[in-house]
């Protein structure tokens, strides 16, 4: 549960640093996405969501994580 806590917690700041530092930018990236289609942003998603697996894993494998 600790590691659940943790990663939440760096999930929010990396989002809050986005929204704090480029607010602007996110609004142009967000735009991009809405243009790529539903199947384009789905395919991104799981292509992201790999690799924070791999990075698990390897975080894992380099023994960072229990």
């Amino acid at each position: 549960m600790t590691w659940a806590v943790l990663a939440l917690g760096l999930v929010l700041v990396v989002e809050g640093l986005v929204l704090a530092l480029a607010p602007a930018r996110l609004e142009e990236v967000l735009r991009l996405l809405v243009a790529l289609g539903a199947e384009r942003r789905r395919l991104l998603g799981l292509l992201t969501l790999a690799l924070g697996v791999a990075l698990i894993a390897l975080a894992r494998a380099l023994g960072g994580l229990g």
